[in-house]
């Protein structure tokens, strides 16, 4: 077992440090075990990736990303961002509480955190740096609310979790509901807190709407509602599977994008271009994490590191522990998804062998990548939003101002370890 774990350190730190892309990284560790720690046998790795691509519930991805993308250039974020604007205006944080409604909304649909923060940001910053809001603090609610849209469902995070570790997709979209609701409120009261304490952070609007026109203008969205409906409707009442229900959501946001937003042939084909250019990078990641995680099964490691666990007389606690810790410290050089397809063969069969629940351990997996994507130097939502201020606002400081959502984040994965019934409760009453 120690030349698996020097192959496995060495092959990783070798190849990754050297500037390759993570998937073939990964791969190229994988064979390496195969051939010169399992005797050859690199013929299984290709059995095993043959399998996990030609997979169906995988063939949601390339929709959902198609999703996110024909979202992100539509249009129609602007025009809920423009019908939710008004109901938070008489509270202190105004447009700051707008940015985690519109990103709780819009990540009902995109899936994707980084397309989130990128449609949500590219509407929110302008207006508001121009109404004189703080610009870290617009910056920093747009970098925590974008992790939303990782785990309010439909999520890319949960759908490959629910992929590679065959678990029920709809039990994992459901079970995201909840948290993701809780964690946007908890967003919103910390704004609150800091707007009431400090009004110069959020000026308030002098101009303020009649409740009616507010009313009406929120009964506008019922596309964008209907839309959130007939994808997360059709997956939780068994209508239709994931991948179906994507393919209904992209020919329905396109439909949506055409009449209610600004959709055109020419954007409509930059979405299908940039969805392809994602999916090939995710796949490719995919591609050499099954690789790996098929030596990894193939030499019993899991086993291993569990029987090593049993025998330190750690406890389910402390483990799951030691996993976030891992997390938090790999969140600060892996972007999200890949650090899970990476970390998934072994950390998945050993909490689960603790007594740990797979729809559950699914949904704090996706917290603690939602952590990662605001950790510096990756930090992609960061990195997004730095380019939609046009560096106005510099990655440090942006990381700086996110700190009190990423420790909300944290926080939450605490309250979910000692209430787990926030995320299982509706799973079990739906699915």
């Amino acid at each position: 077992m120690g030349a698996v774990w020097a192959i496995l350190l060495g092959g990783l730190t070798v190849f990754a440090g050297s500037g390759l892309a993570l998937g073939a990284a990964l791969g190229l560790t994988g064979f390496l075990i195969l051939q010169f720690v399992a005797g050859g046998s690199t013929f299984v790795a290709v059995d095993a990736v043959w399998n996990v691509l030609n997979s169906f519930t995988l063939s949601a991805i390339p929709l959902f990303i198609m999703l996110g993308e024909l979202m992100l250039r539509s249009g129609v974020s602007e025009r809920i961002y423009s019908a939710l604007s008004p109901v938070f205006q008489r509270l202190p944080g105004g447009l700051l509480h707008t940015n985690i409604a519109v990103c709780t909304l819009f990540g009902a649909v995109s899936g994707s955190s980084l397309s989130t923060a990128a449609a949500i940001g590219s509407v929110a910053y302008p207006e508001m740096t121009a109404r004189g809001y703080d610009r870290k603090m617009v910056v920093a609610s747009l970098a925590g609310g974008g992790t939303l849209g990782l785990l309010i469902p439909p999520s890319l995070s949960l759908l490959i979790y629910g992929a590679l570790t065959e678990t029920s997709i709809g039990s994992l979209f459901v079970a995201g509901v909840l948290p993701g609701l809780m964690i946007a409120l908890m967003f919103m009261v910390y704004i609150f807190v800091r707007c009431v304490a400090n009004p110069a952070l959020a000026p308030r609007d002098a101009e303020t709407l009649a409740p009616l026109r507010i009313v009406l203008d929120l009964l506008g969205i019922w596309p964008f509602v209907l839309l959130i409906l007939a994808i997360m409707g059709s997956i939780t009442f068994g209508i239709a599977t994931p991948t179906e229900a994507a393919g209904i959501g992209v020919i329905a946001t396109v439909l949506v994008g055409r009449l209610w937003g600004s959709l055109t042939a020419r954007k409509l084909v930059l979405s299908i271009y940039k969805s392809i250019l994602l999916y090939a990078a995710i796949a490719f990641v995919v591609m050499g994490a099954t690789i790996l995680a098929q030596a990894v099964s193939l030499l019993g490691m899991p086993q291993a590191i569990l029987e090593s666990v049993q025998a330190a007389n750690l406890g389910p606690l402390t483990v799951l522990v030691l996993v976030v810790l891992v997390y938090l410290l790999l969140g600060c050089f892996f972007d999200g998804l890949s650090l899970m397809v990476m970390t998934l063969p072994i950390v998945f069969p050993l909490l689960t062998s603790l007594g740990y629940d797979a729809v559950w351990l699914g949904v704090i997996i996706t917290i603690m990548i939602e952590i990662g994507q605001i950790t510096p130097p990756v930090g992609l939502n960061l990195s997004v939003l730095v380019s939609v201020t046009k560096e106005e606002v510099p990655l440090g400081v942006a990381a700086l101002a996110s700190t009190p959502y990423w420790l909300i984040l944290l926080l939450s994965v605490a309250i979910l370890t000692v209430t787990p019934r926030l995320a299982l409760t509706l799973p079990q009453l739906l699915i």
